[in-house]
């Protein structure tokens, strides 16, 4: 067969490509025969930021001497050139900032067991949104589905909770996830996960460990470039074992035989990963292009979701310490005041406040202080649900909760005070007040704060060595 003729009759990126069929499903060297001028152009004189791995091309040579492999490309080049496909990829690879629209077509007859199909690509350096949907209508509709669920979404997780059993029912898998990322605090959280009926596959809280960040973040070299990784048999699992033998004993560990990983991104940003286990291999590449597409879209909304929920964080959480700031403590007070929450309930208030920071301060420093702020936060976690927890003032706190009774009140300062102990240098001053209707709340703060000074002189009194200054009205909070 003249390759050269057939690829110089094609004026896009054109090469002709070899596929070592071993049977069984199973394949051995996948090279690159020869290419037209524009394709041999991509590797000799290539687009800022699509180098190759070596700039001279030599007909006849495995396609990893240009590329790192590819275990999506070596998919696609089986399918059209020993099962004689028509295939057609529109991806992103990590490792190009540019969208490749690429088509694979088989070729007759085969050499023996080695068989071929020719490759063609155009590169865009900006996604196009024809060729992004440019997939079969069944798989659109699916596609439009979710994306019609999250724009009318008022519940962003339940959405997305349904969102991902549509995908575990494209993928035809057992179990599909979609983990976020923080790389500030090298943290995983699982935000939506779906099961199929049956299934032995375990939720996802039994391995995340301390541990399983680093995991995680070890993906994306598995991954090496490409814009997923699918494992479909045994072939693709002995690569994961080669590039990522930890991950690899956990997936087998596990049960899983096969698994689609793609990255969540916004932007050039990773928001972190949906993947689909034990899915229905037979069906990989129609569910490589829906889920190309589907991970676009879920990547700009989950982008766009985070952000507001961390401008919501920001504006409602002291930084510091990571509990309800003052602003949100106003909001809720005002909200009690009024009447419009819990006011068939009793409403209950603590302030706690800490003992000596200023010392601590002046002494060893501000870190020092802002440690010692953090332990007070840590101890009152223990005790207290975060949203109940306020930040009242410099090294004042406040808690805020409905239904609370007497009894409880006083178990719970007592609580305070005996975890304290557990802290180098933590000690609480705190008082506390319980009016039975929660439009009270105003009174049971002031009650509750003139407790607390109270046992703060208590404290000062009876350590006198520790005290700042006394002022005429009593002890003053900021000096202490």
């Amino acid at each position: 067969m003249d390759f050269q003729t057939i690829v110089d009759s094609m004026a896009a990126m054109t090469c002709i490509v070899s596929v070592e069929n071993l049977g069984d499903g199973k394949y051995g060297k996948i090279k690159i025969v020869t290419g037209n001028r524009a394709y041999i152009g991509s590797i000799e004189n290539p687009a800022p930021g699509t180098e190759m791995l070596k700039d001279k091309f030599t007909p006849n040579t495995e396609y990893t001497d240009y590329l790192t492999r590819d275990l999506n490309f070596e998919a696609y080049c089986y399918g059209a050139a020993v099962e004689k496909k028509c295939l057609h990829s529109y991806a992103h690879p990590d490792r190009m900032p540019v969208w490749f629209n690429m088509t694979f077509l088989p070729l007759y007859p085969d050499d023996g067991n080695i068989c071929y199909c020719t490759y063609t690509m155009e590169i865009n350096f900006q996604p196009n949104s024809e060729n992004m949907s440019d997939i079969s209508g069944e798989m659109a509709s699916k596609v439009l589905q979710a994306t019609i669920k999250l724009r009318g979404a008022d519940d962003f997780k339940k959405t997305m909770n349904d969102v991902v059993g549509d995908i575990m029912d494209i993928c035809d898998a057992e179990h599909c996830v979609i983990m976020l990322l923080d790389d500030y605090t090298r943290t995983c959280s699982v935000l939506s996960e779906s099961f199929a009926e049956g299934t032995s596959v375990r939720p996802m809280e039994n391995y995340m460990d301390e541990h399983f960040y680093d995991l995680a973040d070890s993906w994306k070299d598995t991954i090496a470039g490409s814009n997923c990784l699918i494992i479909k048999n045994d072939t693709d699992m002995e690569v994961v074992k080669e590039r990522n033998p930890a991950w690899y004993k956990s997936l087998t560990d596990a049960g899983l035989k096969s698994l689609v990983l793609f990255p969540l991104k916004s932007g050039n940003t990773l928001l972190g990963y949906m993947w689909a286990s034990n899915f229905n291999a037979d069906n990989a590449v129609k569910i490589k292009e829906t889920l190309e597409l589907t991970t676009f879209i879920l990547g700009s909304e989950l982008g766009n979701h985070l952000l507001l929920d961390r401008l919501k964080i920001l504006s409602s959480k002291d930084m510091l310490t990571g509990v309800m700031n003052r602003n949100e403590m106003n909001n809720f007070v005002t909200a009690l005041s009024n009447g419009e929450v819990g006011t068939d309930k009793s409403i209950g208030v603590i302030f706690a406040d800490l003992n000596g920071l200023k010392l601590v301060n002046d002494t060893d420093g501000h870190p020092a202080g802002d440690k010692l702020l953090k332990d007070a936060a840590a101890v009152l976690r223990r005790i207290f649900d975060e949203e109940s927890i306020f930040r009242a003032g410099g090294d004042e706190f406040a808690i805020i909760i409905s239904g609370l009774s007497d009894a409880e009140m006083e178990d719970d300062i007592a609580k305070l005070k005996e975890y304290s102990k557990e802290y180098d240098r933590l000690v609480f001053a705190a008082g506390g007040c319980v009016e039975m209707n929660s439009t009270d709340v105003r009174t049971a703060l002031r009650l509750a704060d003139e407790r607390m000074y109270a046992d703060k002189k208590k404290y000062y009194e009876k350590y006198p060595e520790r005290k700042r200054t006394l002022s005429k009205d009593g002890w003053n909070i900021s000096e202490s």
